[in-house]
């Protein structure tokens, strides 16, 4: 059986830029992924992302082709509350606090360019367990095949048969109604963050239109969604108040959120990185974000020491260089 020097497992945002980061490192790589090829690029969800993660996706050559819309300005307020808080980028010296990119599109940005880079995806091939040794790991596959490699990175948010046992999970009783909304005024690239008593309301400028987190108990998020688009849009406004007018409304999804979490991110010839490291509330809009920090800092690891990339010492290495941020942001959004 060929061995990898590294199998990465789930080639979505994450798993993808991994392998652009190493790709000129001169290791033999493998993206491994349970969907068809090209799945990734039709995933409905929107992410803010950071001024640090613009210059990590321009280090790996794909920010140019993203349709990004930048936030110019952040309005936070507390429903019933007096006063709100304004953020604005040119008080920092900074185009933008943020971007806002559409995820399949950062998906085809990046799967077109592991495609230029020649890096290798084998679609269809779930991966179900994952046993280590000294010398390497072996990846069992759904249909029956395996993949050994000398360093695994779970990339994708659960593996059947991997040792969950240190995992940490809080059920936040709410689900993410999340949808597009079109305003009836231009939103001049403002954000905001509407803090309710059934939870955080963001709304984001998505080009023209607005992308919209509407967080709800699991019943009301069910009722959100069996209403029809004029009455959801009544709700949101009322919800949201009258500080955009919202004009029309798209389809709806929802999603349950969760904390869930590994206090260590490595283990024997493993490493798990985004979702399968920490799945955080999206308040704040950090999950990304951080994740694309511990890919870079991964790959800037491996870099570094080079030869075997599972060895104990180099994984060891990457986990105490990213405890710190890991365990605040965690907080941070958990709190």
């Amino acid at each position: 059986m060929k061995r990898h020097d590294l199998a990465i497992v789930g080639a979505g945002p994450v798993g993808m830029a991994l392998a652009l980061a190493l790709k000129d490192a001169g290791l033999d790589i493998l993206l491994l992924d349970a969907r068809p090829r090209g799945a990734a690029r039709k995933d409905l969800r929107v992410l803010a992302l950071s001024h640090g993660t613009r210059l990590t996706l321009e280090r790996l050559g794909v920010w140019s082709h993203l349709p990004a819309t930048p936030i110019k300005t952040i309005h936070i307020s507390h429903q019933g509350g007096f006063g709100r808080s304004l953020l604005q980028a040119e008080e920092y010296g900074q185009p933008a606090l943020g971007y806002v990119v559409a995820a399949g599109d950062l998906a085809a940005a990046l799967d077109d360019a592991l495609a230029a880079a020649g890096i290798p995806i084998r679609d269809h091939a779930a991966v179900t367990g994952l046993a280590a040794g000294a010398e390497d790991v072996i990846l069992s596959l759904a249909d029956g095949h395996a993949v050994t490699a000398r360093l695994a990175a779970c990339a994708e948010g659960a593996i059947q048969g991997a040792d969950d046992k240190a995992l940490v999970e809080r059920d936040y009783g709410q689900h993410a109604v999340i949808c597009v909304a079109t305003p009836a005024e231009p939103h001049h690239n403002r954000a905001w963050e509407r803090f309710t008593p059934q939870g955080p309301l963001a709304v984001l400028p998505c080009g023209q239109d607005c992308a919209i987190v509407h967080t709800a108990d699991p019943a009301e998020a069910d009722a959100l969604l069996a209403m029809d688009d004029a009455a959801y849009l009544a709700r949101l406004q009322e919800h949201f108040g009258q500080r955009l007018t919202f004009a029309a409304v798209g389809p709806r999804a929802r999603f349950p959120l969760v904390l869930r979490y590994r206090p260590d991110p490595v283990g024997q010839r493993t490493l798990w990185l985004g979702n399968a490291a920490q799945t955080l509330h999206p308040v704040a809009g950090q999950g990304y974000n951080l994740a694309l920090r511990d890919v870079w800092a991964c790959a800037q690891t491996l870099l570094r020491a080079g030869g075997d990339p599972g060895a104990a010492a180099t994984l060891a290495t990457y986990a105490r260089e990213r405890r710190l941020d890991r365990a605040g942001t965690i907080r941070f959004t958990d709190g």
